[in-house]
């Protein structure tokens, strides 16, 4: 098997599969499960996820927020799948902000 080193490695191997899974569905996949679902599904997912993250960060237990921040990632790539939006973007909107105060880039979107 390929080693992935990179952060982002992983996440666009997992999106490739993602995105293969969404144009050539198999009847036992759960990711072409979740895109014939529908959006709002998958909503529902990245939803519970977060929630999933937030009582696990509550509970104290790192391999759980690990666990289930891993579960998160996964549906957020689901959705960027919905939309063909590549990880590329998010990476290139976090590089844009890194850098500037939180604050301001914030108001910034309020303009």
């Amino acid at each position: 098997m390929n080693e992935l080193s990179a952060p982002d490695d992983i996440l666009e191997a997992i999106y490739e599969v993602i995105q293969q899974r969404r144009h050539q569905p198999a009847a036992d996949s759960y990711v072409a499960s979740l895109f014939a679902k529908g959006l709002d599904k998958i909503l529902a997912k990245v939803g519970e996820e977060a929630t999933e993250v937030a009582v696990a960060g509550k509970g104290g237990d790192p391999e759980q927020v690990v666990y289930e921040t891993a579960d998160l990632l996964f549906h957020l790539l689901v959705l960027l799948s919905w939309y063909d939006l590549p990880p590329e973007r998010v990476y290139a909107e976090l590089r844009r902000r890194f850098g500037l105060s939180g604050l301001a880039e914030k108001e910034s979107r309020g303009r």
